[in-house]
């Protein structure tokens, strides 16, 4: 989050729990991150309609379709349930898919813990420079999908097709 914010400037789209987490959820914050509750299913047409609010008010957006973190051995499936935004979307804009390539540290700074906060204390507590890379991938018009479960797909074949090969994680003794 913190590569994509600072180099774009975009807010994001996070689960509720990251707003209770000291520095992370204040940081989250202060980006204009829309928290939203993934267990509740009933309020996803609220959170559609703030995303909706937020983007026609000129934020750009990020969402991390996976909805979570893996073990960054290898691509998740997407949630499309707040994709739903851009049918129609609220004005013209382009669906721009994001590969962060963490190079060999991946699987170090993957989700690794059952707790939110544990894992983000694991991760900012890691010794030395963490190496970030962002590719942009070419935009899209998400008009061009018949729904939220197309641009899903569409979003994860065009990341899927960039990912290199992820080497599993080695054992540790």
């Amino acid at each position: 989050m913190l590569a994509i914010g600072g180099t774009t400037g975009s807010a994001f789209v996070a689960k509720d729990d990251v707003e209770d987490l000291p520095l992370v959820g204040w940081l989250a914050a202060q980006n204009h991150t829309l928290f939203v509750a993934r267990h509740n299913r009933h309020e996803v047409g609220e959170q559609v309609n703030a995303l909706r609010a937020a983007i026609a008010s000129g934020f750009a957006m990020t969402l991390f379709p996976e909805g979570t973190t893996g073990h960054g051995d290898q691509l998740l499936p997407f949630k499309p349930a707040l994709l739903a935004v851009m049918m129609p979307p609220p004005r013209d804009l382009q669906v721009q898919p994001v590969y962060i390539d963490y190079g060999p540290a991946a699987t170090q700074i993957a989700w690794h813990e059952p707790s939110l906060a544990t894992n983000a204390l694991r991760v900012l507590a890691r010794p030395g420079n963490l190496a970030v890379t962002l590719h942009f991938l070419p935009p899209f018009d998400p008009q061009n999908f018949p729904n939220r479960k197309a641009l899903a797909e569409e979003s994860r074949k065009r990341i899927g097709a960039f990912l290199p090969p992820i080497a599993p994680a080695s054992p540790t003794v």
